[in-house]
């Protein structure tokens, strides 16, 4: 339902609808379980009680201290994107602003989005990409807790911080000789944000609790059970809700009109769940119809606060730490003076002074992991702001990119530990290939189209620039962007080795190839070696992202993930015993591509089959170098020398200095080239302190991308894409090889380790050094048999059998 006229979402609250009772909505669960080879349970769904830890699994205090930031002064509501804390379980996230008297969540969930399939074409062939149509993430709620007598200004010491390795924001001060401390965080487990206040030293709370919606949704009260409640339903047919309740075993909680009230309370829990009736099943319209999300969100938030605090935290930390504790890393010792400074100051330092700061560095690469952690776990993958949001009006929609900024936020997860959270990018692709194929079907060879196949046929599916939830596409049609997904989706078998994957994205590969067997245009070249004519098979009129002609063939981009996409797809069908046929048929487009060439008029390697550069010099893409990285064809060790040349010119010419994700693909591309100055200058210049909106770290570590002067937005793509290249400067493999510290800048080069680094070709590494050269590396297989390890101009062959490990030393 949607009132037309007032054009907002339709209230709907518990009981409306279908049985909302708990044994109703875990049958709707039990239902749905079909659904896992797309994509799993509906992402907010009834599940059974978490296991609880029966010890605790805190950390002792004094440990930590190297993965935590921390601050001296709280968030407030208008600046919550740049300064508030985020927490997330995967699905819900909140930015926290921590300010004792008015500690205000902004809360949004990964599946609210507005907008549909959007599959009617515009004037040019194109479809329609606005908020109306293709649709925005949007907020969920906004809950605040008042405390009107600890206003900042009242308070001593205040402190608050992120602790990355537990999964809490943490804040405390004192008042009148009493320490007050709060905890935050989002628990996977209990599927709930909890918000823990206590004290020591005879204090208490007196306050209210609010719950807003942020589009314009009237709450509810149920004062028999003490919370708070709203239901509303989108004009495509979402429905959503939110709830909130609160315990203390001291004081009083009483619910009047529209707000919870606490007495004098020595403790305080609150809980806030919400979500909607998202489920990935394009069969289904991707809604579950008989969830009732206003009624499983109070059902979950009532469930948890039946639990004690610390069995609430104790589960929510256990939970994170075994998600966060697959890696770790030490890049050497920051100074007394830089620990004693706040993260804000000690951002501001670093770049004043211009000295390393090891610990710092570290620190981010680790919070780029917490970032994973929170945002990608059993529902969508990470959007171009994650599940962090300070309003419904994201720029570019809070949407998937597919051409570099959803790969980019992947490109870390398998390097750090964190194979699981990528499980989320392969359940969206899968859920999303049935309207894919269709609307590549439907639409892609419109005559309006100017990237349609000039064969006239199509085949399989493909993708433009922007996608949605909903099986929906939006700016412009990106033919190579099914290859490059297909692409990031077979690195990560390559980490794994996990057969079962494969088998789960066969569909998608076997889709792009049946694509591109349309697609390709035969053209005729000059041969290099013999000076004659030779036929080859090249992209059809494409766009090399983001600038420079529209109508171009061959484009360096497409020619190179459409190879990768080839040579990956045969494997696969070799791995599962599949489509010889087909394959065969694939090998001999393989073998017809051209491959791009140097430009002999700028020495740069050629973006498109011109040896003019058409397009920008510094763009902030890299696309004419993606067969350096992340793909493997142009490699310092093995590639002719002039095309390795022809990559490093262009890379240079593109410049040191771009947004945070341009940089870290710098950073990348640098690593692979073994130019440890360049990837680390490109690492600090992400780490510089984003003033007034300009590039850089916010001070929450945000990474910001300055769209105007004076105006920056958050886009986390920067914030995986760093310590990816972080990593890749410490350990870089493909299948057969792997290589140590391949690009270990000096700032490093003292001592440090890192231990569950993952390795293409089924491996972990574990490593450590001095003095810029290895003691010692532990390499374990997981589905890996046989590899080269090289470091310091040293090869060794390793053999290990699945489940077991060897340790190299010596090689200085």
């Amino acid at each position: 339902m949607f009132d037309q006229q007032q054009n907002r979402p339709v209230q709907t609250g518990p009981g409306d609808g279908p049985d909302p009772t708990r044994r109703r909505v875990l049958s709707l669960a039990a239902g749905v379980g079909a659904l896992t080879a797309l994509g799993g349970l509906p992402a907010f769904a009834a599940t059974a009680p978490p296991r609880r830890p029966a010890v605790s699994p805190m950390l002792a205090d004094g440990e930590g201290s190297t993965t935590r930031m921390w601050y001296r002064a709280p968030a407030g509501a208008k600046t919550m994107l740049e300064r508030a804390l985020p927490v997330g379980n995967g699905r819900l996230g909140a930015l926290v602003g921590n300010d004792p008297g008015q500690e205000l969540l902004f809360v949004s969930d990964a599946t609210l989005w507005t907008g549909g399939i959007n599959d009617q074409l515009e004037s040019d062939g194109q479809f329609p990409y606005g908020r109306g149509d293709f649709g925005s993430l949007t907020q969920l709620a906004h809950v605040t807790v008042e405390i009107p007598d600890h206003d900042l200004g009242s308070v001593n010491g205040f402190r608050r911080e992120l602790d990355v390795e537990q999964g809490l924001v943490v804040s405390g001060y004192t008042r009148s000789g009493v320490t007050y401390e709060r905890r935050v965080y989002a628990s996977h487990p209990d599927d709930v944000i909890v918000v823990h206040f206590s004290q020591r030293g005879g204090g208490h709370y007196t306050g209210t609790i609010s719950l807003d919606g942020t589009h314009g949704e009237k709450t509810s009260a149920d004062a028999k059970k003490d919370s708070l409640f709203f239901g509303a339903e989108f004009a495509n047919g979402l429905r959503y809700g939110a709830a909130v309740t609160a315990r203390s075993r001291s004081g009083s909680v009483t619910t009047s009109g529209s707000h919870i009230e606490f007495t004098r309370c020595a403790d305080l829990t609150v809980v806030i769940s919400g979500g909607s009736n998202y489920a990935p099943d394009s069969t289904a319209g991707f809604r579950d119809p008989g969830l009732d999300p206003a009624a499983l969100a109070v059902t979950k938030v009532l469930d948890a606060v039946r639990n004690s605090p610390t069995s609430l935290l104790h589960t929510h930390v256990a939970d994170h730490r075994d998600q966060f504790g697959g890696m770790s890393v030490s890049l050497g010792t920051s100074t007394a003076d830089q620990r004693a400074l706040d993260t804000w100051e000690r951002l501001k330092f670093r770049t004043q002074q211009d000295v390393p700061d090891p610990e710092l560095e570290a620190l981010y690469l680790q919070f780029g992991r917490y970032l994973m952690v929170a945002s990608s776990r059993d529902g969508l993958p990470v959007a171009l702001q994650g599940p962090w949001l300070d309003g419904n009006d994201p720029d570019w929609m809070g949407d998937y990119h597919t051409d570099v900024n959803i790969q980019m936020n992947y490109w870390m997860a398998d390097r750090t530990g964190l194979s699981r959270n990528f499980d989320a990018f392969t359940d969206y692709c899968l859920a999303q290939l049935p309207v894919w194929s269709e609307l590549t079907r439907k639409n892609f060879n419109d005559p309006r189209n100017r990237f349609r196949n000039s064969s006239g046929r199509v085949a399989g599916w493909t993708v433009a620039y922007s996608t949605n939830i909903h099986g929906g596409l939006g700016w412009w049609w990106h033919p190579p962007g099914n290859a490059w997904l297909c692409n990031s989706l077979w690195e990560h078998y390559e980490y794994t080795r996990d057969l079962a994957h494969v088998k789960r994205i066969y569909p998608l590969l076997k889709g792009a190839c049946e694509f591109w067997e349309t697609r390709l245009v035969t053209m005729t070249v000059t041969d290099a070696e013999t000076g004659g004519p030779r036929e080859v098979l090249v992209a059809d009129k494409d766009w090399s992202p983001e600038h420079g002609p529209q109508d171009a063939k061959g484009i360096t981009y497409a020619q190179e993930v459409v190879r990768q996409l080839f040579v990956n797809y045969r494997e696969a069908c070799r791995l599962l015993g599949r489509d010889a046929a087909f394959a065969r048929t694939v090998a001999g487009l393989q073998e017809r591509l051209y491959m791009p060439e140097v430009s002999p008029k700028t020495g740069w390697l050629q973006e498109w089959m011109s040896p003019d550069n058409l397009g920008e010099t510094t763009h902030r893409h890299l696309s004419p170098l993606i067969g350096l990285f992340p793909g493997d064809r142009i490699r310092p060790d093995a590639s002719p020398a002039a095309l390795v040349k022809g990559a490093t010119e262009l890379l240079t010419a593109r410049g040191m200095e771009s947004f945070g994700w341009a940089n870290a693909w710098r950073a990348l591309c640098w690593a692979r080239l073994k130019h440890a100055d360049n990837a680390y200058a490109l690492v600090v210049n992400n780490l510089r302190p984003s003033v007034d909106g300009s590039n850089g770290s916010a001070m929450n570590l945000f990474d910001i991308y300055e769209v105007e002067k004076g105006r920056g937005i958050f886009q986390i793509e920067s914030n995986f894409g760093t310590p990816a290249a972080m990593i890749e400067m410490l350990l870089y493999s493909r299948p057969g090889h792997i290589e140590l510290l391949p690009a270990l800048p000096d700032a490093w080069a003292r001592s440090g380790s890192v231990t569950g680094v993952g390795a293409r070709g089924g491996f972990v590494v574990d490593l450590s050094w001095r003095d810029g050269t290895v003691r010692e590396a532990t390499i374990r297989s997981v589905g890996g048999r046989t590899t080269k390890v090289s470091a310091g101009g040293r090869t060794r062959d390793v053999d290990v059998r699945p489940g077991t490990a060897v340790t190299l030393r010596d090689f200085a």
